[in-house]
């Protein structure tokens, strides 16, 4: 049987694994952190297209128990005038799983729940720093080498281990770095603020300075977030800007609006997080003989499209179903990057091109992100929620 060394524990390493149970190979997946997921506090959507790839694998049950859902989203000025209102994406194409908003951490839970039920091991605090092609007695293996002076060795391995990925530049030394969009998303929970919000609704605010979204959980907590103009902020170091200063800095962004933004953003207690927003355009080269990226070590998109965990999803399901039908790895990676690179590119340049929209304080009706179909046609919303995987 095929062994796949799966670099990353998040989100993409978790379904990666279960994809590749379902295609008849074995995996073990090596995590750089001591336990758990990064970046805790933010929260995310799963839409229908990244929900659907997980029925693929039968594993869509645990995210849909611990989610809520929105129906709608709705588009409010800086003025507090109402510019219209649609469904999201994905809840009119008739499907019984539209998207679901959880925190990050929630969803990295449960996959990895799911994935140890199915008896998928997990290596914590397996930094990777090298690895190596050889030639043996029975083919070609790959040699993966960590922090800790440990060793792993199969049959391919893959790159699952996101926007900083160890496994792009040993790829290729040359791949893009990440770019830092001169945005930083903050997100915040809060049950103290008292302003009308309408049920099952995303409330989208298009600020002169900033860009708020928010919607209210099943049991009336409003969780938000904001798309802020600031520098790249430190990774390496511990967080130096306490919710305080995140609140006061937010809030202030909203001060001039006639909006619920800074009143909700005020009511804000502890429960805040902020970090930078990147994209990479695009990677030339997603693989090896024996190596692969996916998910954001392959195409990071800015979060305005919130599609980075449902491209993950995608990634992984297609990726398995392509080892599980080609000979080799390398052209099982070959029919991968060409089932997935226009359409992902494609998400990428609509992200940013709804990155750029909403920095720029419009107060008219939301226009048309580049990269995306004109509103209206036939394959607006369906280019994106509407794709599905057959397995």
């Amino acid at each position: 049987m095929t062994k796949a060394l799966i670099i990353g524990g998040g989100i993409a390493g978790a379904v990666t694994a279960m994809a590749l149970h379902k295609a008849g190979i074995d995996s073990e997946i090596f995590e750089a952190y001591p336990t758990g997921a990064d970046d805790v506090g933010a929260f995310l959507v799963v839409f229908a297209n990244g929900l659907e790839a997980l029925r693929v694998i039968d594993a869509h049950g645990p995210v849909v128990e611990n989610s809520f859902p929105a129906q709608r989203v709705e588009f409010v000025g800086n003025d507090g005038a109402r510019l219209g209102e649609r469904p999201i994406a994905g809840t009119e194409q008739g499907t019984d799983l539209g998207p679901r908003t959880l925190r990050r951490a929630t969803l990295y839970q449960v996959l990895h729940a799911e994935a140890a039920r199915r008896g998928i091991a997990v290596r914590h605090g397996k930094r990777l720093v090298g690895a190596e092609t050889v030639d043996g007695a029975d083919g070609r293996r790959v040699v993966a080498s960590f922090a800790d002076g440990s060793r792993a060795e199969g049959d391919l391995l893959i790159g699952a281990d996101g926007l900083h990925s160890v496994t792009r530049t040993l790829i290729d030394p040359a791949a893009p770095q990440p770019r830092h969009t001169g945005q930083n998303t903050v997100c915040g929970y809060t049950r103290d603020a008292e302003v009308p919000l309408a049920p099952d609704t995303y409330t989208m605010i298009f600020g002169k300075r900033a860009f708020f979204g928010c919607t209210r959980a099943p049991d009336g907590e409003v969780w938000w977030f904001a798309n802020v103009p600031g520098t790249e902020l430190d990774r390496t170091q511990a967080p130096i800007t306490t919710p305080e200063t995140w609140r006061a800095r937010v809030a202030e962004l909203f001060s001039d609006d006639d909006t619920p933004a800074a009143a909700i953003v005020r009511a804000t207690g502890e429960g805040i997080i902020a970090s930078s927003a990147y994209d990479i355009a695009t990677t030339p080269t997603w693989y090896t003989d024996t190596m692969v990226v996916l998910g954001d070590a392959a195409h990071a998109a800015a979060p305005n499209a919130a599609q980075g965990a449902s491209m993950a999803i995608e990634d992984s399901v297609v990726l398995a179903k392509c080892l599980r039908d080609h000979p080799d790895p390398r052209s099982a990676f070959a029919a991968y990057e060409e089932l997935r690179r226009e359409r992902v590119e494609k998400v990428v340049a609509a992200s940013a091109g709804m990155a750029k929209l909403t920095a720029s304080g419009a107060t008219g009706r939301p226009a048309r992100p580049e990269g995306a179909p004109e509103r209206g046609s036939a394959d607006a919303d369906n280019w994106l929620t509407g794709y599905r995987i057959t397995w």
